[in-house]
């Protein structure tokens, strides 16, 4: 499986994926591993992912995390969001749950969140992504967030990404859509598959972009 490679990164990029404490740590490796022209072994990558769907329970590592679920999930259902079920997603170490919905035909949403005790702690977010129906504007899908960590690495070019960190979810929902009519009509989405296909195609699109970027390092066979 293909690693990022460290050395390849750009400061900011290294802070947000690892946190300001380890990329100050592994600064003096990684400065001389570019000094040198070597990589930096990183995290590994996938091409794809993959969704477990979860059994419903209490969610949240803590009564907070789990009263800021419980809140963000109601103010999406009663703003028409339609549940769809939690699921784990093992690659993505940053947030690994996720409650799906749908939204408005078209927009695939995310109630994001982490129970994992080694991760970054961060809040509960929202993801909302809205594929184009065509890419004559060059972007293939629209993509907000309420989180205020963009991708790292850098999403690609044929995202058109917004962060909208604290938004409330009626302000958000209103901005996403004003950012997906400017590339046209969504995709009409239809249920879990849908949902799944959704993710799956930006994380196809930024790892396509970070091939472009010689950023993976993939194992010598």
């Amino acid at each position: 499986m293909p690693r990022l490679n460290l050395a390849a990164l750009t400061a900011e990029e290294l802070q947000h994926l690892l946190g300001d404490a380890a990329a100050q740590r592994l600064l003096p490796e990684i400065s001389s591993a570019r000094l040198a022209g070597r990589p930096s072994p990183g995290p590994e990558v996938t091409h794809e992912l993959s969704f477990e769907a979860t059994e419903e329970r209490d969610w949240g590592a803590s009564p907070e995390q789990s009263r800021s679920l419980k809140s963000l999930d109601q103010d999406l259902r009663q703003l028409g969001a339609q549940a769809l079920g939690v699921f784990y997603a093992s690659q993505l170490p940053e947030a690994r749950h996720q409650r799906a919905y749908l939204f408005d035909q078209d927009t695939a949403l995310a109630l994001r969140w982490s129970e994992t005790p080694d991760a970054q702690v961060l809040p509960p977010f929202v993801q909302a992504v809205t594929l184009s129906r065509d890419k004559a504007s060059g972007i293939a899908a629209s993509l907000s967030s309420t989180s205020g960590l963009p991708f790292s690495p850098g999403s690609s070019e044929e995202l058109d990404v917004r962060l909208l960190p604290g938004a409330a979810m009626s302000e958000f929902l209103i901005a996403h859509r004003q950012l997906a009519i400017r590339h046209g009509r969504g995709q009409k989405l239809t249920g879990e598959a849908d949902w799944m296909r959704t993710f799956q195609t930006v994380r196809q699109l930024n790892y396509q972009a970070w091939t472009r970027r010689g950023l993976l390092l993939r194992e010598a066979r």
